[in-house]
């Protein structure tokens, strides 16, 4: 599976795409000069339960580091996984 991000004027999308199908999506904003807001994360039904979402956020977080973005995830999806993974917290807007 592999992930990329498409560039969307002030914001953008990380899509998961397995086999040239869309497995999942997850959207962003951009809020100021380093600041990206996660909107919302969308699994295939048929990729559920499969790590879709995580992978997709995980893609996100490396843009973030190697861009010094921080993230403010709005998405309930990715504020769970960012609760629960604190390896991932240095990107998280304080």
């Amino acid at each position: 599976m592999i992930v990329k991000n498409d560039n969307i004027g002030k914001g953008g999308v990380f899509i998961a795409l397995e086999d040239e199908e869309e497995a999942g999506r997850m959207t962003y904003t951009s809020a100021g000069d380093h600041k990206l807001i996660i909107d919302h994360t969308e699994v295939n039904p048929d990729y559920k339960g499969q790590g879709v979402g995580k992978l997709i956020l995980m893609n996100l977080v490396d843009y973030a580091r190697q861009n010094n973005y921080q993230v403010i995830p709005l998405c309930p999806f990715a504020k769970s996984v960012f609760s629960k993974e604190q390896k991932i917290r240095d990107v998280l807007f304080q």
